[in-house]
């Protein structure tokens, strides 16, 4: 039995379901083995709501799912994946609980029971003073009161099932109150996981509720069977910091992971105890030196002119879009200036708009409880609800961790006043406050930032932005359009020196879209005219009310294209209503949606729209699989240790989840890769094998040069003996007439190429040394 080492030379995520369990991950750990995978990275594995598919939705601390495998099907993982010499690393949820079913969730049920009074008070971040001393729960449909029923043992509403306070019987002598579920996103008294009523925050800085919800967690430390941690959501925390500091205590300071989204120019906190993030930094800047940013400017004028139409269109529709409150343009910015501005301040304007919609609704509960916990007497209590929403919805990026960040705050104080200038007296007040990490509104406000952020802009804004969907990525800014190559080697010679046991990620569980997806859409940014022509013609063919979101919706069936009908149904209606321009997941646009429908189906059923889309992927196909095989060896290169998402190692067509979390067939994959047949797997093989087994090859981080007219097309770095050479903007590259004379500049030796054998030394010819790949991984020889 080999040791696994304190860090990962890299991970691969399995996703552990009822029915992929881990006994089922176990008999896959061989092929993972033989692919040079260095750990195995497994989805939440405490007991979760039945029936739940990701495991976010932890319902008992105390136990490894039955449903997933059970503590005994961790061990004999554990045991297996410890032979093979990897290590295991497992998905921790610290910030919050599954409440769908209280009858299964022992904490909450008792919450219920006893109100205050519970041993599990502590454990939920209940507002007692609101709701009228009861746990508000929203779950009741409109006018269907009457299905409540109360009776000797409990209460029922159809499914659900709630406890009786002792010495109770009406339901009005309860410790929680069942409300119509509209009533959630206004008036919910308990924290909870962004706009999910069903998940309920924890309050793990209390260190009774760290050391019972961990419990279960120091055992697998304790007994060898976990070798690292990667923490979801820390932003949610009161105390993130505190948090790591005393999971460090309870793993031995073992390998961690933050699931911690930055934002462009953004640092992770230094003195966090932690390796790194999980990568959707990372993930952004591939994504971005694969991209041509002269291209882009005409894919936003084309998304702008489709938005217009869209407008014109939709806006006689019910569906609220604009917030209650506050201005969605810069204040005293004429329209010619905001004109000359362009996309960014377009971008920035829509996010500006989504965010304040997002704290004036969906999350007004919360903007609520942050005015509840202000001192009083700082003004009226209307006037700072609307202060404290213009200061989330103007707040640059995910959350301060004070004392930490009080400049992103003084930034968002000063656009909100900027915005707001009748606000100024009251924002004053506020900012004593919000600055003081001894007051409990400011720790709130902390928590509470950054959800509006995640529903603001990722599920709303990047649905409305569609002049090239590649660049709305979790993490992503599609104003940050594209990075030189020089400018990638920057950073990474930083990440080097600074991260180099960070998480690299390319496509996870929470991505809108795959890799392999993303790669074909940044093809368009070459060549904008065919996308503007084909889109066009799909328009046409399939009229839409919103041509808006038909840039949105076509962008993906190309990227994905061929894939089901199912699926694109399912993806264009999470689309639209996540987009909620005209339809939203609480107030469904049923003539709107059967319209959007009826465009998909004339994908699978219009001989013209499938030609359309045929002929896309013909021309610009070998564009999106030379950027998918480069944005894998740049994954799999860079420093830090990088993730390979099940299945992706054998090219991935999914779009956002659920899509992604469809099953692979591990047993093709093995033969695959025993044949050799699969190019992106033979590709992260080599490099997976070469990071496990020559790990002295990426001891460092220096740039590789190249000279000619085609130079600009190369991305090249040495890590210390181990060489990769990935080809950018593929399009360009055939317009120039290929590589010709260029000439890359090796370092000292002799290079062989891992990938196609080629042997170079010197300046070498690039045609000598990629041949026909678009990629090469040059290893020293001895």
């Amino acid at each position: 039995m080999t040791s696994p080492g304190r860090a990962p030379t890299s991970t691969y995520r399995l996703q552990i379901t009822a029915s992929f369990d881990l006994d089922a991950a176990t008999d896959v750990l061989p092929y993972l083995h033989d692919l040079g995978v260095g750990w195995v990275y497994l989805s939440p594995l405490l007991r979760a709501e039945p029936g739940s598919d990701h495991g976010y939705d932890v319902v008992d601390h105390a136990l490894v799912d039955p449903s997933r495998g059970g503590a005994d099907g961790l061990e004999r993982l554990s045991a297996e994946a410890h032979r093979l010499g990897m290590g295991v690393l497992v998905d921790l949820v610290p910030n919050h609980m599954g409440v769908a079913s209280p009858d299964v969730n022992a904490a909450w049920w008792d919450l219920l029971e006893h109100g205050p009074a519970s041993a599990y008070a502590d454990w939920f971040d209940v507002d007692w003073g609101a709701g009228g001393g009861k746990v508000l729960v929203p779950v009741v449909g409109e006018g269907d009161e009457g299905s409540i029923e109360v009776g000797p043992t409990g209460v029922t509403y159809h499914e659900h099932r709630f406890p009786l306070a002792p010495g109770t019987s009406t339901l009005a002598a309860q410790h929680y109150a069942l409300v119509d579920w509209r009533r959630g996103d206004a008036e919910l008294n308990y924290r909870r996981f962004f706009t999910v009523t069903t998940l309920a925050g924890l309050r793990v800085e209390d260190p009774v509720v760290f050391d019972a919800t961990h419990a279960e967690v120091r055992r697998w430390f304790d007994e060898g069977l976990v070798d690292g941690l990667r923490i979801d959501h820390p932003d949610g925390l009161r105390d993130p910091a505190g948090y790591l500091d005393r999971l460090a205590e309870l793993t031995g300071s073992s390998y961690t992971l933050v699931e911690k989204i930055l934002e462009p120019g953004e640092e992770l906190e230094r003195g966090w105890a932690t390796d790194g993030t999980t990568g959707y930094d990372v993930l952004g800047l591939i994504d971005r030196v694969l991209t041509d940013p002269a291209g882009v400017p005409a894919l936003e004028r084309l998304d702008a002119s489709l938005r217009a139409r869209s407008s014109a269109v939709t806006s006689g529709r019910s569906s609220p879009t604009e917030p209650r409150r506050g201005r969605t343009s810069r204040p005293g910015e004429p329209t010619a200036d905001r004109d000359r501005l362009g996309a960014t301040a377009r971008w920035s304007d829509l996010v500006h708009a989504r965010k304040r919609h997002v704290a004036d609704t969906a999350l007004l509960a919360e903007t609520r409880r942050i005015v509840r916990e202000l001192p009083d007497g700082l003004a009226d209590h209307d006037v700072l609800t609307d202060a404290v929403a213009e200061v989330l919805t103007s707040f640059p990026v995910y959350r301060s961790y004070l004392p930490a960040g009080r400049a992103h705050l003084d930034t968002a104080l000063a656009l909100a006043e900027q915005a707001r200038p009748e606000l100024a007296e009251t924002l004053a007040a506020l900012a004593a406050v919000l600055a003081d990490p001894a007051q409990p509104a400011a720790l709130r406000f902390q928590q509470t930032s950054g959800m509006v952020m995640a529903k603001g802009v990722e599920d709303s804004a990047f649905y409305r932005w569609s002049a090239l969907t590649s660049l709305t990525e979790v993490g992503g800014d599609p104003s940050q359009l594209s990075l030189t190559p020089a400018g990638l080697h920057a950073q990474m010679a930083r990440r080097q020196a600074e991260w180099p046991d960070a998480m690299t990620a390319l496509s996870t569980h929470d991505t809108k879209r795959s890799e392999d997806v993303r790669a074909r859409i940044a093809v368009l940014a070459e060549t904008p005219e065919t996308w503007e022509s084909a889109l066009t013609r799909l328009l046409e063919l399939a009229p839409l009310p919103g041509p808006g979101f038909g840039n949105l919706l076509w962008q993906a069936a190309y990227g994905a294209w061929p894939l089901s009908r199912e699926r694109l149904h399912a993806y264009a209606e999470k689309a639209m209503r996540e987009a909620a321009e005209v339809t939203t997941w609480t107030d469904v646009d049923e003539e709107y949606e059967d319209t959007v429908h009826a465009a998909v189906d004339a994908a699978y059923d219009v001989p013209e729209v499938t030609a359309v889309l045929d002929d896309l992927l013909r021309r610009l196909g070998p564009a999106g699989e030379s950027n998918a095989l480069a944005a894998k060896l740049l994954c799999l290169t860079l420093p830090g240790v990088p993730d390979v998402y099940q299945g992706s190692e054998l090219g991935d067509l999914s779009l956002v989840d659920p899509d992604n979390r469809r099953p692979v067939d591990f047993a093709a994959a093995a033969t695959a890769l025993a044949a050799g047949e699969n190019t992106k797997q033979r590709v992260a093989a080599a490099a997976l094998r070469l990071r496990r087994d020559r790990p002295d090859l990426l001891s460092g981080y220096s740039p590789v040069a190249a000279t000619g007219a085609a130079a600009d097309h190369l991305v090249g770095f040495d890590r210390g003996g181990l060489i990769t050479l990935v080809t950018r903007l593929p399009l360009g590259l055939a317009a120039v007439g290929g590589w010709g004379d260029t000439a890359v500049d090796l370092p000292d030796g002799t290079w062989r190429d891992a990938l196609g054998g080629a042997v170079v030394s010197g300046s070498a010819r690039v045609t000598d040394v990629l041949g026909d790949s678009p990629v090469a991984l040059l290893v020293r020889e001895s």
